[in-house]
């Protein structure tokens, strides 16, 4: 039977609403909508515009009225870490703040020094260290006497605050608030300590539920609107991230993901969460999962490089596909420059061309100079940092991990991903490009009773999605010279 599914896929730059169908065993998606999602800047901060969002969602469901379409539920995941108060009234005190906004610069270490250590932080939570995670975050607006805080009686990630203004109904989903730095994965609850670190209870936040759990139907007011019934809304997995996770079509569990953005989020799925002084030593992370799994993953600096250097190339250079641009990349002597792509370096300088070359002349190699120089650089670099990754999760991974899903937006990259199959010896599937919004919709198929599992799951999306193979080809007596090389530049 044909089932409809509404995703809503909101990113920290644009969103979408789509229409997912499922029938006879295979997915189809319809875009119906896309539009901006602009920072606020007002006050000396930065928000993000929460009702502008809504009148999004709001739209994209009306669109669904007037075709006449059933659907059977709704689901909206989201970038993670941010959140909304609600007041004692039901209403919003105020637009979240976003992760963007510079309030949360050094209050990580104040923190740390002041109130809970750093390595009890990670022991409790499992969680990489950066500055605007939401529990630094809510200590920063504590120490600046924040008003919407004072005030509050719920906080609600981004996701679920969304769900909120749909249903009525707050909740906790489990995935996003594993993001805050304030989930034990061991209790499965947001820890105690944490959270009255900060000043507040566990009664400010919702119930926590799992992916695939129903939190309520649309309100009257949202059925007015759109021309709807009572359609249910679906916590499926709140962190984009986690969705996309969830729709790696992977055949069994010897596999790790990559997923391939602006940022690269490698990692694998573990039973359990894995805390120990190794993965705080590599600033691992443990993020939450379906089905009670972990995401245990690390953070690497992506295409964000490659993105940050075209902008700054000739408009005769930009006009250039990015096929014609990387292609013309591989004429470059292979492994010429190499940097770190998560030097501290390329975090956010005012020209990423010279950041790299600053680089290159203080580990004394070859300076790249031109466009087809410094992707070569780029590509090269970022394969060698997936290796040594990819090489640290084979020490924590339970299975022998033998192949490397590439998914997003850079499993188009067709030469990186034959330059992370060669750099790694294993083979590569990459696909699909909308993972995120795949994972969404079949977490909605999962609670609607259509599939019993993730593996069924990914046995659908498998069948529904186009995939490309890329199998080891390379010189691989080169690549291990040059990951031997790689490792003595990075240590430099």
């Amino acid at each position: 039977m044909k089932q409809y599914f509404f995703a809503v896929d909101l990113g920290a730059t644009s969103g979408r609403t789509i229409l997912g169908i499922i029938e006879d065993g295979r997915l189809e998606q319809e875009e119906l909508t896309r539009f901006p999602n602009n920072l606020i800047e007002t006050g000396g901060h930065f928000y993000w515009d929460i009702y502008a969002l809504y009148n999004e969602m709001i739209r994209g469901l009306q669109i669904v009225g007037q075709r006449g379409i059933s659907i059977s539920s709704i689901g909206i995941d989201t970038w993670g870490v941010d959140f909304v108060f609600i007041g004692e009234d039901g209403a919003l005190l105020r637009n979240p703040m976003a992760y963007r906004d510079p309030h949360t610069f050094g209050r990580m270490e104040e923190y740390f020094e002041h109130v809970v250590g750093r390595r009890q932080v990670y022991d409790i939570t499992g969680i990489q260290f950066m500055n605007f995670n939401s529990l630094f975050q809510l200590y920063a607006m504590r120490q600046d006497d924040n008003a919407a805080l004072k005030h509050c009686q719920k906080v609600l990630f981004l996701p679920d605050a969304l769900s909120w203004m749909l249903t009525g109904e707050a909740v906790c989903e489990y995935t996003i608030a594993s993001t805050s730095q304030m989930l034990d994965p061991r209790t499965g609850d947001l820890s105690e300590r944490l959270i009255e670190s900060v000043g507040l209870t566990r009664r400010h936040f919702g119930r926590m539920v799992q992916p695939g759990t129903k939190i309520g139907v649309l309100t009257k007011e949202v059925q007015k609107m759109t021309g709807l019934g009572p359609v249910p809304v679906i916590a499926v997995p709140g962190h984009d991230t986690a969705s996309a996770v969830a729709a790696v079509p992977a055949r069994d569990e010897n596999f790790a993901y990559l997923s391939s953005g602006t940022w690269s989020l490698m990692g694998i799925e573990s039973r359990q969460p894995v805390i120990n002084d190794r993965s705080y030593e590599l600033n691992f992370t443990n993020e939450g999962g379906i089905e009670g799994t972990t995401r245990f993953l690390k953070n690497i600096c992506g295409m964000w490089l490659y993105e940050r250097c075209r902008k700054e190339w000739p408009e005769d250079v930009r006009k250039l596909s990015h096929p014609e641009l990387q292609g013309s990349a591989m004429g470059v002597e292979a492994f010429r420059s190499i940097i770190n792509p998560d030097d501290v370096l390329f975090a956010n300088p005012p020209s990423m061309i010279e950041a790299i070359q600053q680089y290159c002349r203080q580990t004394r190699q070859p300076v790249p100079e031109t466009p087809s120089e410094l992707c070569r650089c780029i590509f090269d670099s970022l394969a060698l940092r997936y290796r040594q990754v990819f090489g640290w999760l084979k020490e924590f991974a339970s299975v022998d991990l033998n192949v490397l899903h590439i998914i997003g937006g850079g499993s188009l990259n067709k030469y990186l991903n034959q330059f992370t199959a060669d750099a790694l010896g294993v083979k590569v599937t990459a696909g699909p490009q909308e993972c995120t919004a795949i994972g969404n919709i079949m977490l909605q198929a999962k609670a609607a009773g259509m599939v019993d599992d993730v593996w069924q799951m990914r046995r659908i999306i498998a069948d529904s999605v186009e995939t490309v193979a890329y199998q080891p080809q390379g010189d691989e007596a080169a690549w291990d010279k040059a990951y031997t090389r790689y490792l003595e530049i990075t240590k430099q």
